[in-house]
């Protein structure tokens, strides 16, 4: 039986599995599904077509599943999709996608969102992330997993942020940031591989040396653009871990952090 405070507002339509529970003064709207186990504080608003997993905790007065912040949105049936383990604190706002885009805001699984961030329209985010308090995806973003975007931290319309990558509190972000590596400030600037987090993860000690060596053909050696990727490429054949740089420069449409 799912746990219902009586002064929650649930519309007949809305599908609500067993073991969730809805906390004072929340509202839920018609379109929306939410998997077993996941937890919806008090007044929190959870609307449009968006659909919810299994074991997430939402916070008091989260804001999901509301219309675009895009003058272009005229009312069409976009969504948001919300995976498993998400932990969603205090004031954030998740957004549906756009007709102009996939149509959907995707959240994959055991991300950590602190209070106050917002996922704008059309934002396409992996698994086990981290945004810190008030981080400001505009739309159309990719995070990739494993992502650590700092408290405060400003992603620019269709950004990629990197798998791995790990951005300081309060770094503007207007260009793609590559797979493992450190950046922060305005405009942002890359510091380094991240290392210990990769050790952490289980990269071997051998794969994170040819990262490193990765990262220094991008911005150490005088290399072209062009230059660097075709060294990466040589180095993944031995290293599978590359792989995910080079499926990000042959996304990469804004050009990369430099």
């Amino acid at each position: 039986m799912a746990m219902i405070h009586s002064s929650a507002i649930i519309h007949p339509g809305a599908k609500i599995a067993a073991g969730v529970e809805v906390g004072p003064f929340s509202i839920i709207g018609e379109h929306v599904e939410i998997g077993e186990g996941t937890v919806v504080a008090s007044h929190c608003v959870i609307k449009g077509r968006t659909r919810i997993g299994r074991e997430n905790r939402i916070f008091q007065f989260a804001s999901l599943g509301e219309i675009p912040q895009d003058k272009k949105y005229a009312g069409e049936p976009t969504s948001l999709e919300i995976g498993d383990r998400n932990s969603i604190r205090e004031y954030c706002n998740f957004n549906i996608g756009t007709a102009q885009d996939a149509g959907v805001t995707r959240i994959g699984n055991d991300n950590w969102f602190m209070a106050g961030v917002h996922i704008g329209h059309d934002c396409q985010v992996g698994n086990n992330t981290i945004m810190a308090n008030n981080v400001t995806l505009g739309g159309h973003v990719h995070v990739g997993d494993f992502a650590i975007l700092g408290g405060m931290a400003a992603v620019h319309q269709f950004a990629i942020i990197g798998a791995h990558s790990m951005a300081g509190g309060g770094s503007i972000i207007t260009q793609d940031i590559p797979p493992f590596v450190m950046c922060s400030g305005n405009p942002v600037a890359p510091h380094g591989v991240n290392s210990e987090g990769l050790r952490r993860r289980g990269f071997s000690a051998e794969a994170i040396t040819q990262i490193k060596r990765a990262y220094k053909a991008m911005y150490r050696q005088n290399l072209s653009l062009e230059e660097a990727r075709a060294s990466i490429a040589v180095a993944s054949a031995e290293t599978p871990e590359l792989q995910v740089m080079l499926d990000f420069f042959a996304a990469s449409t804004r050009g990369i952090i430099r």
